[in-house]
């Protein structure tokens, strides 16, 4: 899933800078306190209201299929038009994210973002027409494009010892949003559902009044006085913020000074090994099935042959988020690379369980194995939780340079976007055309996807950003040797 913590690594970067420029900075500098966390938690919690709408956006479509088709008559062309629809609103959204979260501020981003999200919703819940349908879910996806500015800010408010535990908070409330959204949508009516999307944004507009800027935008844009303010406000009134403010003024100076990147350098030699491997893995993450599976669950369930995809998408909504949990405790430990292995290689097995479930059912063989369309469909979406969810946007943060951070996450977020759209737009279609081939289609990505990490994704687990850069320019060693 899609998806969007793309530019989380910007801040990641700034560590070795920071030690090389400005020192290691005091006792305080950086430091939690206690009223520090309480301030971070209150804005992280307001941050992530947008990550919940983002994962509640990308789950809708599944569970209120059957009921948007009966009432508004649409074809499943027509459908699978709104479905995928999301996902040309999230490339236009996250194409211009960078140039409004620079221009408005973060909070002016998740402001605007909220505003289209929740204008989507209610244009959704109100419409009597396809077409009014299809320009709500535009708009939410312009809405949630603009929301990968979430975990930058989320980023660039955290003392640094808290980082890294932060920046998991994101991905969570996404799979959270999206688990809701499931159960939700099997007991309530779309256009309910739909008014229910609007109360994350109504809730982040209220709390973006309560909460102070990034520190680092203000300092980046010239706010000195607002800077420290803010900065003050989230390390406590009583803690020293002077060496801090120093490192991120210098840091900022330094930034400053780089060159501007063009995407297009990003394909000189020194840079290719990176670009591979992540886009590579950004690819075969949404070409593996994950949004068709997301957007259509309760499709899926009926064509396998169960009466309804309630009990379906209730399932896949309890899975998803304690997988996800794991994921987060066992990233630093075991690696990123047996991870990826390990979430690619249960997505496959999970896919080709439901291949032979659907084709079971074609082939009229005697016993009944239905079953194994939810066993398999469960499989596939707590393997893809556990790692090839969000791992890939934090090895996308590392391998890239910090003056080429910005057009890799341009990049990779269109090629995520890109291959979302794909997937989801011709899901229905590949099902009518042969659903157990479809499924047998995605089981051999997402085994290229094992060997793929195996060869051509280093292990970036324990080393600085420039030992894993370094290890990316050098001549021909493969990346599983690192």
């Amino acid at each position: 899933m899609a998806g969007p913590m793309e530019r989380e690594g910007r801040d990641a970067a700034e560590k070795p800078l920071l030690v090389r420029v400005g020192g290691s900075g005091g006792s305080q500098g950086g430091s939690a306190s206690s009223s520090s966390v309480a301030v971070v938690v209150g804005c992280t919690a307001i941050a992530v209201a947008g990550s919940f709408e983002f994962g509640m956006s990308i789950g809708y479509s599944s569970p209120t299929q059957l009921g948007i088709m009966r009432d508004l008559r649409l074809s499943l062309a027509e459908y699978s038009v709104f479905g995928s629809i999301l996902t040309i609103g999230a490339m236009l959204g996250a194409i211009v994210s960078g140039s409004v979260a620079d221009r408005a501020g973060r909070r002016g981003a998740m402001a605007i973002s909220d505003v289209l999200c929740a204008l989507g919703y209610l244009l959704i819940g109100f419409s009597q027409s396809y077409w009014w349908l299809d320009i709500g879910r535009v708009l939410i996806g312009c809405g949630i494009g603009i929301l990968s500015y979430v975990p930058v800010y989320i980023s660039e408010i955290t003392p640094k010892d808290l980082r890294g535990g932060f920046a998991t908070v994101n991905q969570f409330m996404i799979c959270c949003g999206g688990s809701l959204a499931f159960v939700l949508g099997t007991f309530i009516a779309w256009r309910t559902l739909a008014i229910v999307g609007v109360v994350p944004c109504l809730v982040q507009l209220v709390g973006l009044l309560l909460i102070p800027e990034s520190p680092r935008w203000l300092a980046r844009f010239g706010h000195p006085g607002a800077f420290t303010g803010a900065l003050q406000t989230l390390r406590g009134h009583g803690t020293d913020i002077s060496e801090e403010a120093s490192e991120i003024k210098v840091f900022t100076e330094k930034l400053q000074r780089l060159p501007k990147s063009k995407m297009l350098d990003l394909f000189q030699k020194e840079y290719i090994r990176a670009v591979i491997a992540g886009v590579g893995l950004m690819a075969l993450q949404q070409l593996g099935g994950v949004n068709g599976v997301l957007f259509y669950a309760s499709e899926v369930f009926v064509s396998a042959g169960f009466s309804s995809g309630n009990t379906g998408t209730v399932a896949m909504a309890v899975v998803q988020v304690p997988m996800v949990g794991l994921g987060v405790l066992l990233m630093d430990k075991a690696g990123r690379r047996p991870l990826l292995m390990i979430s690619a290689a249960g997505t496959c097995v999970g896919c080709l369980l439901v291949g032979l479930s659907f084709l079971s059912k074609e082939q009229h063989w005697e016993r009944d194995l239905n079953v194994l369309a939810l066993a398999g469909l469960l499989v596939f979406i707590g393997s893809f939780s556990l790692g090839m969810g969000g791992i890939p946007w934090v090895i996308m943060s590392e391998i890239f340079p910090i003056n080429m951070k910005g057009s890799a996450g341009s990049l990779v977020t269109l090629v995520s976007w890109l291959g979302s759209w794909i997937v989801s737009y011709a899901f229905n279609f590949l099902l009518i055309w042969s659903s157990y081939g479809t499924f047998f289609i995605f089981a051999a990505i997402c085994g290229l996807t094992v060997v793929f990490v195996h060869r051509l994704v280093p292990e970036t687990k324990g080393r600085t950003l420039e030992e894993i850069q370094a290890s990316m320019n050098s001549s021909l060693t493969p990346f599983h040797k690192y």
